[in-house]
C-alpha cells in the first residue's frame, strides 16, 4: 500500500477507520468484537506515528464522530431556525472530545512504553472526560461491553473498570512479547469471567408490584404544536385506563401538557384514568424564585394531589442552558438559545422519593442516567425510575445509546430500572442489566411490568470509580519511573 500511496495519507486513512471501528461497538450496532480491533489499530497507530498528538485527535474525532452523530438531531427539530448549526455542532462535538485522545497520545509518548504507555493515558483521559466540567460519560471505550455478555461483570468494575481491562489488555498484547501478551488476554477476559461467576437475576416474585409505563409517541417538533397536545395527552390517558390494575403508573419527561401550578384541570384526568394508582410524571414548573425547572411529580388519589416533586439536577447544555452565554451567542448559537423553554434552574441534587405501592425509588430524568456517582450519593433504594423524552435524539443511534446506558446503571448498582420514554424505548430491566421488556421506538402505548427485585449491594457502589483512579496513578508513576531509568546515559567513559 506504502507503494501506492503515501503514508501521510495512509496513516490518517486507517486512524479514522480505527475510529470508526471502536465506535461500531457503541449501541446500536453492538459489534465489539469489531471494536477490540478498533482500538487495538488506534493504540498501535498512535505509538507508532511520528505525530502521536494529531494521530490521537484523528481517532478520537472519528470515534466521536460516529458514535455521537446523533447530535444534529437537536438541531434538526426546527430546521429553518437551527438545521444549519448542525454540522456545527457535530465538527464542535467530535472534535472537542477528540482533544481528550489527542491529550492521552501525547501523555503515552512520554510515557515511553508503546502501546501500554499509551493505553495507560486513554485510560485516564477518558476518566477525566467523565468528570471534568460536570463530565460527558457518553461513548467511553468500557461501554462496548454492554453489547457483550460481560455487562453484569459492571457490578464490580463500573464503565472505567471495563475500559481499563479493554485497553490495558490490548495495550499488553501489542508489547508483541509473551508474558505481557499472556496478561493482555486475561485482562481482555477478566469482565467475562467475572460476569459468569456472579449470580443471576432471581425473578420478580407473585407480590412484586406492577409498573405500567406510558408511552405517548410524540414527536419533538409536534410535542407543543396546540394541534397536536391534546391528541398526545389523550394517547396517555387511554394508555393509563388500560385494561389491568397496575400499582403504579409512570409517565415519561415533560408529559404533563401544562405548568405544573397551572394543572388542577389536567392532574385530575389522569388520576381518574389510572384508577386511583400513584402516578409518576415528568413535568415543569415555576419554583418560588421564578426560575424554570424540569421535574417530576407523584399524584395520588382521584383528584392527582401532588405528593412529591423532584428536580432534574443536571441540565443539558444547550438543551436546558446555554454555557457561557455570551460565547455562545458570537459563536452563532443564538437561534438555539431563542428556542429554550427558559434557562432551567437545577434540583439540588439527587435523592430518593416514595411512591406508594413501590416504595423508596431514585428518580433520573434524562440526561441524569449517564452519571453512576449519582447512585451513591443516596441510600440504597428498592429501584430507579428513568423518565426521559429521547424524542430530542431522533429515531435511531440516540435512544439506543441511552437504553443501553440506563442497562449500565442497572448492571453497576444491581437495582431494577424502569424507563418511560416519550416516544421509546420505554424499558424494564433487573439488576443484571437484561433487558425484560421493551415498547420500541415510535410506538404510542403501555407496558406492564413486574419490578424485578433488587440484587444486594455491589462492589461498584461500595467503591465508584477511586479503584479505578488509583490504579491508573500508580501506573502512572510506575511507567514513568521505568521511563526515566530507560533514559539514563550508560555510555562508557571513553579514554
Amino acid at each position: 500500500m506504502a507503494r501506492l500511496f503515501p503514508t501521510w495519507f495512509v496513516t490518517p486513512v486507517l486512524l479514522i477507520l480505527a475510529g470508526v471501528g471502536a465506535a461500531l461497538g457503541q449501541a446500536p450496532w453492538g459489534l465489539w468484537p469489531v471494536a477490540l480491533g478498533g482500538y487495538a489499530l488506534g493504540l498501535s497507530l498512535m505509538t507508532s506515528s511520528a505525530r502521536p498528538v494529531l494521530a490521537g485527535w484523528l481517532f478520537g474525532t472519528a470515534h466521536f464522530g460516529l458514535s455521537l452523530h446523533w447530535i444534529v438531531e437537536p438541531f434538526l427539530v426546527d430546521a429553518a431556525q437551527t438545521g444549519a448549526l448542525a454540522p456545527v455542532g457535530l465538527i464542535a462535538m467530535a472534535g472537542g472530545m477528540g482533544v481528550f485522545w489527542a491529550s492521552a497520545a501525547g501523555l503515552g509518548r512520554r510515557l515511553e512504553h508503546g502501546a501500554l504507555g499509551m493505553a495507560v493515558a486513554l485510560c485516564l483521559a477518558e476518566l477525566a472526560r467523565a468528570y471534568v466540567l460536570t463530565g460527558f460519560p457518553w461513548a467511553l471505550p468500557g461501554h462496548v461491553f454492554i453489547a457483550s455478555p460481560a455487562l453484569p461483570a459492571a457490578a464490580c468494575l463500573g464503565a472505567h473498570g471495563l475500559g481499563l481491562c479493554l485497553l490495558l489488555g490490548l495495550g499488553l498484547v501489542l508489547r508483541w512479547r509473551a508474558a505481557p501478551a499472556v496478561l493482555g488476554v486475561a485482562l481482555l477476559a477478566t469482565p467475562f469471567v467475572l460476569a459468569a461467576l456472579l449470580p443471576s437475576a432471581p425473578p420478580a416474585t407473585g407480590a412484586a408490584p406492577t409498573v405500567r409505563l406510558v408511552q405517548p409517541n410524540a414527536p419533538q417538533h409536534l410535542k407543543w404544536d396546540p394541534e397536536w397536545m391534546g391528541i398526545f395527552f389523550r394517547r396517555g390517558l387511554e394508555a393509563t385506563a388500560a385494561e389491568g390494575t397496575p400499582d403504579a403508573v409512570i409517565w415519561p419527561e415533560t408529559s404533563l401538557p401544562q405548568l405544573l401550578g397551572r394543572s388542577g384541570d389536567v392532574r385530575p384526568m389522569v388520576a381518574r384514568a389510572s384508577g386511583g394508582a400513584p402516578i409518576v410524571i415528568g413535568v415543569q414548573r415555576y419554583d418560588e424564585a421564578g426560575a424554570p425547572r424540569n421535574g417530576l411529580a407523584v399524584l395520588t388519589g382521584h383528584g392527582g394531589t401532588v405528593e412529591t416533586i423532584y428536580d432534574k439536577h443536571r441540565l443539558v447544555p444547550f438543551g436546558e442552558y446555554l454555557p457561557l452565554p455570551g460565547v455562545a451567542e458570537a459563536l452563532g448559537f443564538g437561534a438555539l438559545a431563542k428556542q429554550l423553554a427558559g434557562r432551567y434552574a437545577p434540583g439540588p441534587g439527587p435523592r430518593l422519593i416514595d411512591v406508594p405501592g413501590l416504595g423508596a425509588v431514585l428518580p433520573m430524568i434524562c440526561y441524569e442516567a449517564i452519571f453512576p456517582q449519582d447512585i451513591r450519593r443516596v441510600e440504597r433504594p428498592r429501584a430507579i425510575l428513568h423518565l426521559t423524552n429521547d424524542a430530542w435524539f431522533g429515531t435511531y443511534a440516540g435512544p439506543a445509546q441511552h437504553l443501553a446506558l440506563a442497562r449500565l446503571r442497572a448492571a453497576e448498582s444491581g437495582l431494577p430500572l424502569v424507563r418511560a420514554a416519550n416516544t421509546g424505548i420505554s424499558a424494564a430491566i433487573n439488576g443484571r442489566g437484561e433487558v425484560l421488556a421493551t415498547l420500541g421506538l415510535g410506538r404510542a402505548g403501555h407496558l406492564d411490568v413486574t419490578l424485578p427485585p433488587a440484587l444486594p449491594e455491589t462492589v461498584y457502589v461500595k467503591t465508584g470509580d477511586w479503584v479505578v483512579g488509583a490504579t491508573l496513578v500508580l501506573l502512572l508513576i510506575g511507567l514513568s519511573v521505568l521511563g526515566r531509568r530507560k533514559t539514563v546515559d550508560v555510555t562508557p567513559d571513553r579514554a
